[in-house]
């Protein structure tokens, strides 16, 4: 036989080829084609263009068919409410919603300091955290029952001060402490994160209330700061973990941001393996899209 053997397999090669790209969704026009893509489909390509393609087609197609508890894509927030003045006495509050997760935040007003800021003319904003007993599945001992509180608690609540203080000008407070109270009424993961950002609603209220009682001139704010967890499931980068997958992750993580993108505080745990750094800065990336919702929502509620 003569002449080259027939290709067989090239029309379904062609066709996988444009299946693929209308998933990644990609748009070309007549005369533009993806030739690496086509080139492995005409079974013309190099080797390295063909394991590049495979891996680049891999994560594709992976992120799009991950399916998670929730059914939510990988990059995907749980549905999130604000709800300010949610406590009627306090100078500042808000009820937090995401997914099934629920935080009250609370924002109380001082006029006094703790003692190591007495006479510096500046203020301070510190935080308390705390879970009702069935917030979690089955029925937690309250910590006031047991007449101490748990390591958890003191570094949550400790974390969310951090994160409020690194964006609040504590000169223009003045000698005023703010406390910010964050119980948990149903935890399904993800509470300190849901904690950190609904406190910074409270703050801000409280804030406005004393600008309006004329107790200071100017908003201490200088930005916004919000908090979102992601993780690693499959391998696959996903974000705002539910108690479900973070029960279950490769790996997971709480990332604290401000509005300008800068890093508060990065926490992150790998629970099986160790990740790479590529795995870490997609997270990150991650983190900063989820962020970014957040800032939006807490701009709605608090507004300019």
């Amino acid at each position: 036989m003569s002449g080259a053997r027939p290709d067989i397999y090239k029309e379904e090669r062609v066709g996988a080829c444009d299946a693929i790209i209308s998933l990644c969704g990609c748009r070309h026009s007549a005369g533009r084609k993806c030739c690496d893509l086509f080139a492995v489909a005409n079974g013309t390509a190099t080797a390295t263009a063909v394991r590049v393609v495979r891996l680049v087609l891999r994560r594709v197609i992976l992120r799009r068919l991950l399916v998670r508890p929730s059914g939510r894509a990988a990059e995907t927030l749980r549905p999130v409410s604000l709800s300010p003045g949610f406590a009627r006495h306090a100078e500042g509050s808000c009820l937090i919603r995401m997914g099934s997760t629920e935080v009250l935040c609370a924002a109380s007003v001082e006029g006094r300091v703790p003692p190591f800021l007495r006479g510096s003319g500046q203020g301070w904003v510190t935080a308390e955290y705390g879970m009702l007993p069935r917030a979690t599945h089955t029925r937690g001992e309250r910590e006031a029952a047991r007449g101490r509180q748990s390591g958890r608690t003191q570094e949550i609540q400790r974390l969310i001060g951090r994160s409020l203080r690194a964006v609040i000008d504590r000169t223009a407070l003045g000698e005023i402490t703010v406390t910010l109270d964050c119980d948990v009424l149903n935890a399904d993961g993800g509470t300190r994160c849901a904690a950190i950002t609904g406190a910074w609603v409270a703050l801000a209220l409280a804030c406005r209330h004393l600008q309006t009682m004329n107790v200071i001139a100017r908003s201490p704010l200088t930005g916004q700061v919000a908090a979102v967890s992601c993780g690693l499931l499959g391998g696959e980068a996903v974000l705002d973990l539910d108690y479900q997958e973070d029960s279950t992750a490769d790996a997971d993580a709480n990332f604290v941001l401000t509005d300008t993108g800068r890093l508060v505080e990065l926490q992150g745990t790998a629970e099986r393996a160790p990740f790479t750094e590529t795995q870490l800065l997609a997270l990150l990336g991650l983190a900063r899209k989820g962020t970014e919702a957040l800032f939006a929502a807490q701009r709605q509620v608090v507004g300019p």
